[in-house]
């Protein structure tokens, strides 16, 4: 595959695309309800709780009322950073991907709707953080928590542009971010989207394996 990568500046998000990660994010999403006197949520689903931002899923899935929203998220973020972020797993042959395309001298940039801080620390838990140039994530201000946002973001501190992007996601999340800021976009169904809401964005390519991700990206 050498020098053969169409584009020069690739995102990758982070859960459902690098990481397995819904049962830290499970562990903490059960916490914070608990721990709010929120009972009686089915948290099986895992599409409906990873990849939103946790905001949205406060209000949709928790219910939480919106006066809570600002303890809540300190308490989840409490209980990530003490237990479920250790629950972070990398999907296999996802580092070999990555490997081969640094080998091909593209930059890379994590691009995830988690803590800024969150993301780097689970970069680093699963053995991939020195593949990337760049780790982008949201702010605790929570004016950089969609992917609308999140995307030029990374762009910008790869010093990269849109014309030579492309957005590697799960979610419609991605999917729409990606459509919102010009950039292509590969869906991975192994991770936790549903696969249906991201070909309404016509997505450039479908990674069913993470080692399907490299044939996508040749020219």
């Amino acid at each position: 595959m050498k020098n053969s990568v169409k584009y020069k500046y690739i995102l990758f998000d982070l859960d459902g695309t690098l990481s397995e990660s819904a049962p830290g994010i499970r562990y903490s999403l059960e916490k914070t309800c608990e721990k709010f006197g929120v009972g009686g949520i089915d948290f099986s689903d895992y599409t409906k709780y990873v990849g939103p931002p946790l905001l949205n899923t406060f209000e949709n899935l928790c219910k939480l009322d919106r006066k809570l929203w600002d303890d809540a998220f300190n308490a989840y973020v409490g209980f990530y950073e003490n237990k479920g972020i250790l629950m972070n797993k990398a999907y296999d042959g996802i580092e070999l991907v990555l490997k081969e395309l640094k080998d091909n001298g593209v930059k890379l940039a994590v691009c995830s709707s988690k803590l800024e801080v969150n993301a780097e620390k689970v970069v680093k838990i699963i053995g991939l953080d020195k593949y990337f140039d760049e780790i982008c994530g949201s702010n605790r201000e929570g004016t950089r928590k969609d992917k609308k946002d999140l995307i030029p973001y990374a762009i910008e501190k790869l010093g990269g542009s849109a014309d030579n992007a492309v957005m590697i996601g799960d979610t419609f999340f991605d999917a729409k971010g990606a459509e919102q800021c010009g950039v292509d976009f590969i869906a991975c169904n192994y991770g936790y989207g549903d696969n249906s809401e991201m070909l309404k964005y016509n997505p450039a390519g479908i990674a069913n394996k993470p080692s399907d991700i490299l044939d996508l990206l040749k020219q």
